[in-house]
């Protein structure tokens, strides 16, 4: 029996349902025919489908990937956080900095990361081309991410030692980025809370917005997963600050310093709120009513399939995440009063969304929809199409 699990165990209170094994049967072990269902031919077509989707887009990455080992999006702008977003795709097909089909291009990308271009002396991952030190969390967060994953993975010696170093740093750095404010929940209990902006607070901007936010929690989610350390107060602060931005109806405001601190409806994001419930599960928040608001909201307010919408790949990488999390049933246990028919499932998003991604994938196979540029989008739609393959803990239910 193969058994393929990560190296390194998810921290209590960080895992989502815990390690997944892919189990695959040995020589000499007899399995009972199983009569073919209806169905059953129609998902091993689509299986089909997706497996030469993602061979291509993959081959595209591989082949647009810089001579120095990064992605950039339009304009060779976001060099970071496309190069983090590309090698993840790569990580999520099962190759790592050692093995597999695309080993050389995550070498590539992990020592262009690891350059003293990229990690400046207080921690930041940035890049100075492309004028991104002017608004540098996201890509800090998705480079983060990127690096907690390889390191999770990598055995050699020498290259995991310098992996910590880089992420630790990197760790410590958000930490320090976040903001601190006090805020005074309806019941009238005052918190403090803690959320990230473009750039670092210690830059004294105390500036904060949701999608930079929960691409911090994610990335730090990641580094805890690896085994690195993640001080719990900043977790605690983070979703405070993410209860804070929530309206009556459950969805997630743009800013809470931009609010006057007042979470006000009709002021929504579905996009953040489906990225509010990734983080919400990475924290260990399956049942509480704040995840369970969330997951209404976004279940209300998020078309599946049914053609663009305004930041549709960064809405559509997040909510695949919490959908594939919630897998057939978890929806059913949260709101065991909904008729099944009406139930949040992975079969049904899947059924929907996948064939839609094909249609719209380019014959050299690229996606090239979306105003970021096909790298974003192409390592988006791949995250998505491979979720299911279960290789990193970071997307895994």
């Amino acid at each position: 029996m193969l058994i393929t699990a990560y190296k390194h165990k998810p921290l209590s209170g960080w895992a989502v349902g815990g390690l997944t094994l892919l189990l695959g049967l040995s020589g000499g072990v007899c399995v009972p025919a199983v009569a073919q269902r209806p169905g059953d031919t129609e998902d091993a077509e689509l299986s089909k489908r997706v497996e030469a989707a993602v061979d291509r887009g993959l081959e595209w990455l591989k082949r647009t990937q810089a001579r120095d080992g990064s992605w950039s999006a339009q304009g060779g702008q976001y060099r970071v956080a496309m190069t983090a977003l590309a090698g993840m795709a790569f990580l999520m097909e099962g190759s790592n900095l050692k093995e597999g089909r695309y080993s050389d291009q995550i070498q590539k990308a992990v020592e262009w990361f690891l350059s003293p271009a990229r990690l400046q002396p207080n921690g930041l991952i940035g890049d100075a081309v492309g004028g991104n030190f002017g608004s540098y969390m996201h890509g800090h967060g998705y480079a983060l991410m990127f690096l907690a994953c390889v390191y999770g993975e990598e055995e050699d010696l020498e290259q995991r030692n310098r992996l910590e170093r880089a992420i630790k740093k990197a760790v410590d750095f958000t930490c320090k980025a976040q903001t601190s404010k006090r805020h005074r929940k309806p019941e009238g209990k005052e918190v403090e809370i803690g959320g990230w902006g473009y750039t670092s607070a210690v830059e004294r901007n105390n500036f904060d917005e949701g999608s930079v936010t929960v691409t911090q929690l994610q990335a730090l989610r990641a580094a805890r997963n690896a085994g690195i350390a993640v001080p719990k107060e900043t977790i605690d602060k983070a979703i405070a600050y993410l209860e804070a931005c929530t309206t009556p109806k459950g969805g997630i405001i743009y800013s809470y310093a931009n609010s006057g601190g007042i979470a006000a409806v009709g002021q929504e994001r579905p996009p953040l709120t489906c990225a509010a419930v990734t983080c919400g599960f990475s924290a260990g928040q399956y049942n509480s009513e704040l995840a369970k608001k969330w997951i209404k909201f976004c279940k209300d307010n998020i078309p599946v399939a049914q053609g663009r919408q305004a930041h549709d790949e960064y809405q559509s990488y997040y909510f695949a995440q919490m959908v594939y999390i919630l897998g057939d049933d978890r929806y059913g246990q949260l709101f065991p009063n909904e008729p099944k028919e009406n139930w949040l499932t992975w079969s049904k998003y899947k059924k929907a969304v996948f064939p839609y991604l094909l249609e719209q994938q380019s014959s050299d196979g690229a996606w090239t929809s979306g105003y970021i540029g096909p790298v974003f989008t192409t390592a988006v739609n791949l995250a998505i199409l491979q979720l299911e393959k279960g290789i990193l803990p970071i997307y895994q239910r």
